[in-house]
């Protein structure tokens, strides 16, 4: 099982520093709110990919579906990418960060609730999350079939990448407190802006790359 270990750490690792718009969010829901708040981010980003491995693994019949219908998926994604852009490039009002927002903040149940969900639907509906847990979930299958344990070896693997990818999200909740205190409110508006630019990129690009290659294969 050695090799479902090395193989789930390669997949946690690859995940983690993949380009996206997850990793922003996660510093800038921290640094506006708090630790509570960027972890309570976090593990809604831990339960969504908890539930796209178990929606892969556990119904190979949609999990197909799925496959057969990844450009609507995708461009649905992206433009639900895109729109959070725009309202965080150009909408979005400038928030300073003061001594008051070192302190501990205090969050109600249904706030909670709110940070986890968004958290939750932004990296369910992130196109490359997606993508990215439809094509790993298929090749592990595929390995797994030709193991004399699969269930053990599936198991291993996804639960070895999930868990690095939620301790290095965890880490960056963390690098985002150190850097909190030193952040002006102009900075914050260009995190902002920096933000909104990667979503829209992020989702553009996503976009013309399932365009262009379904056209190709046709």
């Amino acid at each position: 099982m050695l090799a479902a270990l090395i193989k789930g750490l390669a997949l946690g690792l690859l995940l983690s520093v993949s380009v996206g718009p997850i990793i922003f969010s996660i510093i800038k829901q921290s640094i506006n709110k708090g630790h509570k708040a960027g972890y309570i981010f976090v593990a809604g980003i831990s339960a969504s990919d908890i539930t796209m491995v178990l929606i892969c693994n556990s119904f190979a019949t949609l999990f197909a579906t799925l496959l057969k219908h990844e450009k609507i998926i995708a461009i649905g994604g992206s433009i639900f990418l895109i729109i959070l852009g725009v309202y965080s490039l150009f909408f979005k009002k400038p928030t300073s960060v003061g001594d008051d927002h070192l302190k501990p903040t205090s969050f109600k149940n249904h706030q909670l609730l709110g940070i986890f969900f968004s958290g939750y639907l932004m990296n369910i509906l992130n196109p490359g999350a997606l993508l990215f847990w439809f094509a790993w979930s298929a090749a592990i299958l595929a390995d797994a079939a030709e193991t004399a344990h699969p269930i053990q070896y599936r198991i291993l693997v996804f639960g070895t990448c999930l868990a690095v990818v939620l301790l290095t999200d965890i880490a960056k909740v963390l690098l985002a407190g150190k850097i909190r205190s030193k952040l002006t409110p102009k900075n914050m508006h260009r995190i902002d802006q920096l933000l909104g630019m990667v979503l829209i990129g992020f989702g553009i690009a996503l976009i013309y790359g399932v365009l262009e290659f379904g056209n190709k294969l046709h």
